[in-house]
């Protein structure tokens, strides 16, 4: 999101008076993601249930006949005049929860329940010849129980006989996320078609999240050009056609503000006395606690820096594709314990 300068200024200086979209022979015009984030999928067979436990999320691509398109076709910038651009529309449910979910009172020195739903509409032009892109996303949505976090997971874990969580009287209060995420991503090397190594950078602002972000992007193996646009990285036109790549992604992210983590930007987390009109909903966590002279409980705070690594794969034959990857977090809060993520990706494409 915070990127190649130069080309943002280049891109954002455009015409309205643009050419017909550009299609390349192995790009689609259709196509469906089914998104899974879940601490339980692991690589090594060490599953959790914690932290940022799952994200669910379901989209729409496609490539429209004309341009400008949208809100998104006018506002957001553009690689360039012959770029391929996908719009998408989504939808995704997250949800955070503490290490022991078993616990009815509150849990101060742990992640706090969270659960959010949000609606994503999102624009990604690529630049074929000149190897850069432009990724933004409008996020809209909810944070606290009318995200339906507490029915969603209560009732998966009732499914397959796993431990209900107690908790979730305790997550922070319903407000409003309203975010925009900007990516830029240029090749910054590359060998054959075998090899591609990216830069990349994000920014996040928002109610839902403040920060940004910096990447190198390692693809490892047969694939389409990555700059031929979003769908030619995981699906083709040609049925016979087919990908098999590995990626490496370190990133450092630095957050100055999420809701998630913290509560919304209006009524933040309504466990500690000074959001709770004087009034803590949390149970003494320890007998010092119940001492006169104790201090009220305190959330651990935000951790600006956070480092991560991604690591998976991309398989594709003709029009359908999946990926599987596993991310590997520092701690996002002050104090608190590092994390791991699988992520499966299902592409369907027409």
């Amino acid at each position: 999101m915070l990127f190649i300068a130069g080309e943002l200024l280049t891109a954002t200086s455009r015409s309205w008076a643009q050419p017909p979209t550009t299609r390349t022979k192995d790009s689609v015009t259709r196509l469906i993601r089914a998104y899974e984030d879940d601490d339980y999928i692991n690589f090594w067979g060490c599953g959790t249930d914690n932290a940022y436990t799952n994200g669910s999320r379901l989209d729409y691509f496609y490539l429209p006949d004309h341009r400008p398109h949208g809100v998104l076709g006018r506002f957001a910038p553009r690689a360039g005049d012959s770029s391929i651009d996908i719009y998408g529309w989504g939808v995704m449910e997250i949800m955070y929860t503490p290490n022991n979910i078993t616990k009815t009172e509150w849990q101060p020195d742990d992640y706090q329940y969270a659960g959010a739903l949000v609606a994503i509409h999102s624009r990604y032009s690529y630049n074929p010849v000149k190897k850069y892109d432009f990724q933004t996303e409008l996020v809209m949505g909810i944070i606290g129980p009318s995200a339906m976090a507490k029915q969603l997971q209560s009732g998966f874990h009732h499914l397959i006989h796993y431990t209900q969580p107690m908790g979730w009287g305790h997550q922070f209060r319903n407000d409003a996320l309203l975010n925009v995420n900007f990516t830029a991503e240029k090749q910054l090397a590359a060998a054959g078609d075998w090899l591609t190594i990216i830069g990349g950078a994000q920014a996040y602002a928002g109610t839902m999240q403040n920060g940004a972000a910096l990447y190198p992007l390692i693809l490892i193996g047969r694939m389409n050009p990555y700059f031929d646009g979003f769908f030619s990285e995981h699906v083709s036109n040609d049925r016979k056609k087919w990908q098999g790549y590995l990626l490496f992604r370190p990133e450092l992210q630095y957050f100055a503000q999420n809701a998630l983590l913290e509560g919304g930007l209006f009524k933040h987390n309504p466990n500690l006395a000074s959001d709770a009109g004087g009034k803590s909903n949390a149970a003494p966590a320890s007998n010092a606690l119940r001492q006169q002279d104790a201090a009220p409980p305190k959330a651990p705070g935000l951790q600006p820096w956070v480092s991560s690594f991604t690591y998976g794969f991309v398989l594709s034959h003709g029009k359908s594709g999946i990926s599987i990857t596993q991310n590997v977090s520092s701690s996002t809060l002050r104090k608190l314990y590092c994390h791991d993520v699988g992520n499966v990706s299902l592409y369907f494409g027409w």
